[in-house]
């Protein structure tokens, strides 16, 4: 049985969910790792452990812009807590 042509997103809005999902996840995690590391004293274990960590964190972002309605609302937020990050990397070092 085939799916409800209206609970299918359109051409457009599915590439930018795409895009979120595999850029913007990635930055987002790739940064979050990265304060994390400026935070904590022991850098040898962040970077040890986020080898794991950061794909697992990165599948994680990708299947939530699936689950938005908007994948130009996921691409805002994506925006929005990766410039968040970066201020916070800043003010820190």
């Amino acid at each position: 049985m085939p799916a409800n042509p209206k609970y299918l997103s359109s051409g457009p809005d599915r590439a930018a969910k795409i895009t979120a999902g595999l850029i913007g996840g990635y930055l987002l995690s790739a940064m979050f790792h990265y304060v994390l590391g400026l935070l904590v004293e022991n850098k040898a274990a962040v970077v040890a452990t986020s080898v794991y960590t950061l794909y697992m964190l990165w599948m994680v972002f990708f299947i939530i812009p699936f689950m938005m309605k908007s994948g130009a609302k996921a691409w805002v937020y994506y925006l929005v807590s990766i410039v968040l990050l970066v201020t916070i990397a800043y003010l820190i070092r």
